[in-house]
């Protein structure tokens, strides 16, 4: 899709109900149309245009329940989980574009980790934090930051996954060369829909600039089902030898943020490892969990607004929050149960185990 459009999603709508309802007399000039068609289509594509119905396009209760769950009456939301056992996918706006927030830090840490297995760093090596320095909103391209203690890079990695560090992010940032060199290791490892723009510093400073369930801003954005292949294929043990495979899967492993959202209804033996994302009006999950007969999913999940609007956002924004992590907490029971129950126990599990790296 374009994700460049700035065209606002309740306008795009109401055009399209337009064409679709009212009398030929009544509507626009057909170059008009046209015009707000393509809009439209370019991004969203033709298939939000001609809707149909669920039992249509979505066969199995399973699928319509993830579908029912991710309405987007309230806000935008994406999913994307894949069954590594069987190969079973399940999508909801799974292609289009969301703010990728503390998510991103997943693919920092791989790119570094890259790098280490290819003799560039070590895990030894030391870094200093990267701490920002108080400046105004959209003041400078790049937020200042400041140097502060110098870390281990093992421990940076730890820190940014499992506490979502900005300072460690920032500084393993500027050590693989930037945003463009994350942008470059994804698209060797065959992502095209991934852009990080900024660093995180400045993500956090300037948050809020566009509301996330009005448009697509292409910036430090990544579609689900690319955010959920790139978890997958950390766990199965493709890009990274074991050693880097083991040390990022292990901080996933004890992440403590959003303790409401995935980690909230998944049982221990789940052993999920997951990371979180946070920014205004939008929150997420990413990451691989287990089911009971010991297949692993991997899943992410992209929840924008839930609140009415703007307005009663800022009257109770942790109201608004709680709204955001509830669904996606809901959707993870319902991946997990719906996975489960179509468990094909005659079909061996030849993809949830690890793989040797390479």
């Amino acid at each position: 899709m374009n994700t460049t459009s700035r065209l606002p999603f309740a306008a795009l709508f109401a055009a399209a109900l337009s064409f679709t309802t009212l009398p030929a007399a009544a509507q626009a000039e057909d170059g008009q149309t046209n015009e707000l068609n393509a809009n439209f289509d370019s991004a969203f594509g033709t298939d939000m245009r001609e809707p149909q119905s669920f039992e249509a396009v979505y066969k199995e209760g399973f699928e319509r329940r993830i579908v029912e769950l991710a309405d987007g009456d309230r806000g935008r939301i994406g999913v994307y989980a894949i069954d590594l056992g069987t190969g079973k996918e399940i999508s909801v706006l799974g292609d289009q574009r969301f703010p990728m927030a503390s998510t991103s830090k997943v693919a920092v840490a791989a790119a570094f980790l890259d790098g280490v297995d290819q003799g560039k760093w070590k895990l030894s090596d030391e870094f200093p934090l990267m701490i920002p320095v108080k400046s105004k909103k959209y003041s400078s391209t790049r937020a200042p930051v400041r140097t502060g203690n110098y870390v281990p890079a093992w421990e940076l990695i730890s820190l940014m996954i499992s506490k979502s560090c900005n300072s460690c992010t920032d500084a393993l940032l500027r050590v693989v060369g930037g945003p463009e060199a994350v942008n470059d290791w994804m698209g060797n490892a065959g992502f095209q829909d991934f852009q990080l723009s900024r660093d995180i510093a400045t993500l956090v400073r300037d948050d809020g600039e566009y509301d996330p369930v009005e448009w697509i801003d292409p910036r430090d954005s990544a579609s689900p089902r690319t955010m959920g292949l790139l978890v997958a294929g950390i766990y199965q043990g493709r890009w990274l030898s074991p050693q880097s495979r083991g040390l990022l899967m292990a901080a996933l492993e004890e992440t403590t943020t959003g303790r409401n959202r995935m980690n909230a209804v998944l049982p221990d033996s789940a052993q999920l490892a997951h990371k979180t994302g946070t920014l205004s009006r939008t929150a997420s999950d990413i990451g691989v969990f287990r089911l009971p007969d010991g297949r692993a999913v991997a899943a992410a999940i992209y929840v924008t607004g839930q609140s009415a609007n703007l307005v009663d956002e800022a009257r109770n924004k942790r109201t608004a929050r709680k709204m955001r992590d509830a669904r996606i907490a809901e959707i993870t029971r319902a991946l997990y149960n719906g996975f489960a129950a179509n468990a094909q126990q005659d079909q061996p599990n030849w993809t949830s185990a690890p793989r040797s790296g390479g």
